[in-house]
Protein backbone atom coordinates (compact mmCIF):
# COMPACT_ATOMS: atom_id res chain seq x y z
CA UNK A 1 0.00 0.00 0.00
CA UNK A 2 1.25 3.20 -1.33
CA UNK A 3 2.23 5.74 1.96
CA UNK A 4 2.49 9.60 1.34
CA UNK A 5 3.83 11.71 3.93
CA UNK A 6 3.72 15.63 3.97
CA UNK A 7 5.46 18.13 5.43
CA UNK A 8 5.93 21.91 5.39
CA UNK A 9 2.69 23.73 6.07
CA UNK A 10 2.29 26.30 8.67
CA UNK A 11 1.39 29.82 9.33
CA UNK A 12 2.96 32.94 7.48
CA UNK A 13 2.18 36.00 6.31
CA UNK A 14 0.95 37.44 3.16
CA UNK A 15 3.48 37.59 0.48
CA UNK A 16 5.75 34.99 2.25
CA UNK A 17 6.60 31.81 1.23
CA UNK A 18 6.54 28.10 1.98
CA UNK A 19 8.13 24.66 0.35
CA UNK A 20 5.89 21.65 1.27
CA UNK A 21 7.35 18.49 0.62
CA UNK A 22 5.41 14.80 0.21
CA UNK A 23 7.84 11.76 0.75
CA UNK A 24 6.11 8.45 -1.54
CA UNK A 25 6.87 4.88 0.35
CA UNK A 26 7.25 3.70 -3.47
CA UNK A 27 9.83 4.67 -6.20
CA UNK A 28 8.30 7.33 -8.23
CA UNK A 29 10.65 6.84 -11.13
CA UNK A 30 7.65 5.19 -13.39
CA UNK A 31 4.40 6.54 -12.19
CA UNK A 32 1.98 8.30 -14.07
CA UNK A 33 1.49 11.37 -11.47
CA UNK A 34 1.98 13.14 -8.52
CA UNK A 35 1.17 16.22 -6.72
CA UNK A 36 -0.81 18.85 -4.35
CA UNK A 37 -4.19 19.43 -4.00
CA UNK A 38 -6.01 21.61 -1.73
CA UNK A 39 -9.36 21.72 0.05
CA UNK A 40 -11.17 24.68 2.06
CA UNK A 41 -14.74 23.81 4.30
CA UNK A 42 -17.36 23.41 2.04
CA UNK A 43 -15.43 23.90 -0.72
CA UNK A 44 -14.22 20.66 -3.14
CA UNK A 45 -10.82 19.42 -3.43
CA UNK A 46 -9.33 21.27 -6.08
CA UNK A 47 -5.67 20.80 -8.26
CA UNK A 48 -2.93 23.01 -6.96
CA UNK A 49 -0.11 21.38 -9.36
CA UNK A 50 0.76 18.30 -10.27
CA UNK A 51 3.91 16.65 -12.25
CA UNK A 52 2.56 14.22 -14.71
CA UNK A 53 4.52 11.55 -16.26
CA UNK A 54 7.69 12.61 -14.20
CA UNK A 55 8.02 15.91 -17.32
CA UNK A 56 5.07 17.50 -17.47
CA UNK A 57 3.90 20.18 -15.24
CA UNK A 58 0.50 21.57 -14.30
CA UNK A 59 -0.70 24.32 -12.07
CA UNK A 60 -4.26 25.71 -11.73
CA UNK A 61 -4.29 29.30 -13.07
CA UNK A 62 -4.92 30.82 -9.64
CA UNK A 63 -0.90 29.65 -8.31
CA UNK A 64 0.74 29.78 -12.25
CA UNK A 65 3.59 32.11 -11.46
CA UNK A 66 3.51 32.18 -7.89
CA UNK A 67 3.97 28.09 -7.24
CA UNK A 68 6.20 25.50 -8.80
CA UNK A 69 6.16 21.82 -8.30
CA UNK A 70 9.59 19.74 -8.64
CA UNK A 71 10.69 16.45 -7.49
CA UNK A 72 13.57 14.63 -6.49
CA UNK A 73 13.25 11.26 -7.62
CA UNK A 74 15.95 9.12 -5.71
CA UNK A 75 14.45 10.52 -2.69
CA UNK A 76 10.82 9.64 -4.38
CA UNK A 77 9.76 13.26 -3.36
CA UNK A 78 7.30 15.97 -4.60
CA UNK A 79 8.07 19.43 -3.87
CA UNK A 80 5.66 22.56 -4.41
CA UNK A 81 7.54 26.00 -3.41
CA UNK A 82 5.03 28.48 -2.81
CA UNK A 83 5.92 31.83 -3.18
CA UNK A 84 3.77 35.25 -3.06
CA UNK A 85 1.12 34.05 -0.58
CA UNK A 86 -2.34 35.23 -0.04
CA UNK A 87 -4.99 34.58 2.13
CA UNK A 88 -7.04 32.62 -0.79
CA UNK A 89 -4.25 30.38 -0.11
CA UNK A 90 -5.61 29.16 3.15
CA UNK A 91 -6.32 25.50 3.04
CA UNK A 92 -5.09 22.09 3.94
CA UNK A 93 -2.97 20.88 0.92
CA UNK A 94 -3.04 17.39 -0.13
CA UNK A 95 -0.53 15.33 -1.66
CA UNK A 96 -1.78 12.53 -4.39
CA UNK A 97 -0.27 10.13 -6.55
CA UNK A 98 -1.08 7.89 -9.21
CA UNK A 99 0.81 5.03 -10.09
CA UNK A 100 -1.12 4.62 -13.72
CA UNK A 101 -3.04 6.58 -15.80
CA UNK A 102 -6.76 5.59 -14.79
CA UNK A 103 -5.32 3.88 -11.54
CA UNK A 104 -7.32 5.18 -8.20
CA UNK A 105 -5.70 7.98 -6.51
CA UNK A 106 -3.89 7.81 -3.25
CA UNK A 107 -4.10 10.63 -0.68
CA UNK A 108 -1.55 12.13 1.75
CA UNK A 109 -3.15 12.85 5.11
CA UNK A 110 -2.76 16.56 4.17
CA UNK A 111 -0.96 19.80 5.64
CA UNK A 112 -2.63 22.93 6.70
CA UNK A 113 -1.05 26.48 5.56
CA UNK A 114 -2.65 28.95 6.87
CA UNK A 115 -1.90 32.93 5.30
CA UNK A 116 -2.86 35.88 7.27
CA UNK A 117 -3.42 39.41 5.90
Amino acid sequence: QVQLRESGGGLVQAGGSLRLSCAASINIFRIYSMGWYRQVPGKERELVASIISGTQAIYADSVKGRFTISRDTPKNTVFLQMNSLEPEDTAVYYCSLTTGRGSPRTWGKGTLVTVSS
